[in-house]
Parts: C-alpha cells; structure tokens; sequence
C-alpha cells in the first residue's frame, strides 16, 4: 500500500564527519527502531563493522558512536515521499533533504549512496545544491542478497576506508 511518508530520523554527524553515507527513505522496521539499516536482515552494520575490524553495533547509542568514532555520517536523500513499504522502486512524488546545508557545515569530503535509487535520486535532486558528486554503493537491503552476496558487497563499500582512515 503506498502512503506518504515522512523522513523521522536525524542526520548523524559531527564535526570530524568525513564522509556521508546517503540511503533514500528508512524502511517501515528502520521507523520502528528509530534508526538506520535496522532491518535484521539488512547488512549494512556487519559490513561497515566488518571493515574496520570492530565490534557489531547493536544498540542505537552504539551505532551512532561507531559511526562517529569511524567519521561516518548517515542521512538519506529524501525528507519525504510516497511509497509502498521499503519497495525504492516504488517512491513516488521524492522530496530532498538538505543534503547542501548538512555538507557546508561539516568537513563531509566525499558522498556515497546505497543503493540505485538513492543514486539516481540524489544525482537529481540533491547534487547541484550539495555542490559534490556521489559515489554509488550496492544496497545492503535482504532484496539485493542475490546480486551481491556478502563478500561481494563487503568489497564494493571497501572504497568507504580510503577516505576515513
């Protein structure tokens, strides 16, 4: 069922961001949890703790200081939209965060997107006003397990490391 949806969660940064990881809208259980990748089954958190050899965050405190410690920031590229469920393919009516103003007022040097949609949407939406280019990077949702298997996508957001460590 599509309904409008509202982005709830805030961007995770500090001063010493580095880079900005960008997904489109948090998914109905990332809602829920009130934080981001928190599907069970999404991978994002064992891939990024996997690549810098660290503990998997469970807890949202302990994201959001893993994702500080490591100069991660986490936002997405849509304030609101309408879509049907986590279903990307189906995001209808897009509106950008301000994706511009969270960059000028960090030392954010380099942008990434999960995913297709949050590329293309953030290309249209969001890179004249951010003012920088993003790299693209698979999903880590369950739906693109059997495009990217585990390895496979650990080794495409390996690019993440030579611009935070």
């Amino acid at each position: 069922m599509i309904e409008t949806v509202e982005h709830t969660l805030k961007p995770i940064y500090d001063q010493y961001s580095k880079i900005l990881i960008l997904g489109t809208m948090p998914s109905p259980k990332s809602r829920e949890y009130g934080f981001y990748y928190s599907h069970p089954q999404n991978r994002f958190w064992r891939v990024v703790s996997d690549l810098y050899n660290q503990k998997l965050p469970v807890t949202n405190d302990e994201k959001t200081d893993f994702l500080l410690q490591n100069h991660i920031a986490l936002w997405d590229v849509l304030k609101s939209c309408r879509i049907d469920g986590a279903d990307d393919s189906s995001i209808q009516n897009p509106v950008a965060n301000d994706i511009g103003a969270l960059l000028k007022k960090t030392n954010i040097h380099a942008v990434f997107t999960t995913g297709t949609k949050a590329s293309a949407l953030y290309k249209r939406l969001c890179t004249k006003s951010a003012d920088m280019a993003a790299i693209p990077l698979p999903s880590t949702s369950p739906a693109n397990c059997r495009h990217f298997n585990y390895e496979k996508l650990k080794e495409a957001y390996r690019v993440i490391l030579e611009y935070t460590v």
